[in-house]
């Protein structure tokens, strides 16, 4: 899974280093990269494997054809997604486009969301964490999972 939050910097090129356990994890998958979107829930930008773009594809699949919100999805997720390629030292390259959506001119955080990543501009997300922590102890109790039988 993704987890925990690690800050890397852009290099002189563009580059970026993904966090090498976010690396592995992508690695055992059989994936060389990653695919990034602009988030529309918030200034970051949305990082997933494959498959999970595969599980997405298929929601929207799923949708009436005729609907607007087919369409609207689509245009959301699918056509602002690049399929990012790490290079030989597990760097990618951030378009300036997720850049200038995130707001992040140098310093960027890569946080763990566990099946996916986020990718934000340090001090926008230490606002966001803030409100996150205090909206998850209003909610916690909202979070429940099935009691399984083996334990």
């Amino acid at each position: 899974m993704f987890l925990s939050t690690y800050e890397n910097k852009l290099d002189k090129k563009g580059r970026v280093s993904v966090p090498a356990s976010f690396r592995s994890y992508l690695s055992n998958m059989g994936y060389n990269g990653i695919i990034c979107y602009p988030s529309f829930n918030n200034l970051s930008i949305e990082a997933w494997p494959q498959d999970r773009i595969e599980k997405i594809t298929e929601a929207i699949d799923s949708l009436n054809p005729f609907e607007e919100k087919k369409d609207y999805f689509a245009t959301s997720i699918l056509s602002e997604s690049i399929n990012l390629q790490f290079d030989s030292e597990g760097r990618i390259s951030l378009t300036e486009k997720l850049l200038k959506h995130a707001k992040i001119k140098n310093s960027m955080l890569f946080v763990g969301q566990g099946k996916t990543f986020q990718i934000w501009e340090p001090t926008i997300f230490e606002k966001f964490r803030v409100q996150a922590r205090k909206k998850s102890n209003i909610h916690r109790a909202n979070l429940k999972w099935e009691k399984q039988l083996n334990n």
